[in-house]
């Protein structure tokens, strides 16, 4: 019977550091933030809430677990080291992305955009040939192909390139051109050969909660009874499946999937909940730039006008232990991140 154990009662900065000196609180992921309740989950029904420092001696080696930082991931320096979290920026070479469709389909125009991030401070660039948006029409692995190799042979020159896509034969050619990471929304359930390509390549792999495997009709499942734990569990079985097919846990990255088969109460609780994840032991990507619940939130009805809203859900996973951040606007995510850095207590990220 599954346990799990969900970190609460986050304090960050000079508070973390004074409570778990003081035996109050528990240090997470070895940073900067520390938990002082734990929700002790079994059989997916809840035991009890309790002090952290007081966990029984039966759940303590689950609870010593959320110490540890993950490992760094595709090499990349880890979310605790850097003090805050890694900044992937979105390249859409899409005729039909919802937020910035068309606007990169040019080879020489994706290349310049990504320039712009990696200067504005993006650790890694995102590349994607098929949009994902919810309804969005299929796209033949030719065809993406087509559009993302000599993108991600010019990029890969310079910076680590993930290569967004569910299927095994443009996982295959973008590794062969240069890309290091493979970050499928399907988490490798999609095409029955992508597995044994990430397997086979020794990649790093981001795995994504999506119901069902097709973005086209993913909002038609958007049912939970506890959105937080059903996306655990289906993490867990995933990171099971890949380890049995040889893609060992430091190699591998999660992603609850805000915005995929979720309504914006589904997201909203799943970023307040985002440390339960963290029982996973892998990295956590938030990728939650520009989406619509973003815009319904903020009042900001055009993808474009949602970077402040972005910026608030991006500071908030970060404080509750995103260690990768998908964004579309990366100067002003890392600027915001600098700025929550400091204001958390935390020394301020050198520039440069």
């Amino acid at each position: 019977m599954a346990r799990w154990v969900e970190p609460m009662g986050l304090l960050h900065g000079r508070g973390a550091l004074a409570a778990v000196a003081a035996g109050a609180a528990v240090p997470l992921e070895g940073g900067g933030t520390a938990f002082t309740l734990v929700r002790l989950i079994e059989g997916g029904a809840t035991l009890g809430l309790i002090p952290a420092v007081d966990t029984p001696e039966d759940w303590q080696a689950a609870v010593l677990a959320l110490t540890n930082a993950p490992a760094p991931f595709a090499g990349l320096p880890d979310a605790a080291a850097l003090g805050r979290p890694l900044v992937m920026g979105v390249l859409n070479v899409t005729p039909d992305s919802f937020s910035d469709g068309g606007r990169y389909a040019d080879p020489r125009a994706a290349i310049m955009a990504a320039n712009a991030m990696l200067e504005a401070g993006a650790d890694m660039i995102d590349v994607g040939g098929e949009s994902t948006r919810p309804g969005a029409a299929p796209v033949d692995p030719e065809a993406e192909i087509a559009r993302i190799l000599p993108v991600i042979r010019e990029i890969a020159k310079d910076a680590p390139v993930s290569v967004d896509t569910r299927h095994a034969a443009t996982m295959r050619a973008a590794l062969e051109a240069g890309a290091e990471v493979v970050n499928d929304v399907s988490a490798l359930r999609h095409d029955p050969e992508a597995m044994a390509v990430v397997a086979d390549a020794g990649c790093p792999v981001v795995l994504m909660h999506m119901p069902g495997t097709e973005p086209a009709t993913m909002q038609q499942h958007a049912e939970y009874a506890d959105v937080a734990l059903e996306v655990l569990e289906f993490l867990a079985a995933r990171i099971e499946a890949c380890e049995a097919a040889g893609i060992p846990r430091h190699r591998i990255a999660v992603d609850p999937g805000i915005g995929f088969g979720k309504t914006m109460e589904h997201n909203l609780e799943l970023l307040d909940r985002l440390p339960v994840l963290l029982n996973l032991g892998c990295p956590i990507l938030v990728g939650a730039s520009r989406k619509r619940f973003v815009g319904t939130l903020s009042g900001a009805s055009g993808p474009r006008d949602r970077m402040a809203g972005s910026l608030g859900v991006a500071v908030s996973a970060a404080a509750r232990g995103a260690a990768m951040l998908r964004v579309h606007d990366v100067a002003e995510t890392v600027a915001a991140l600098r700025l929550w850095r400091a204001c958390a207590g935390g020394p301020p990220e050198p520039q440069g």
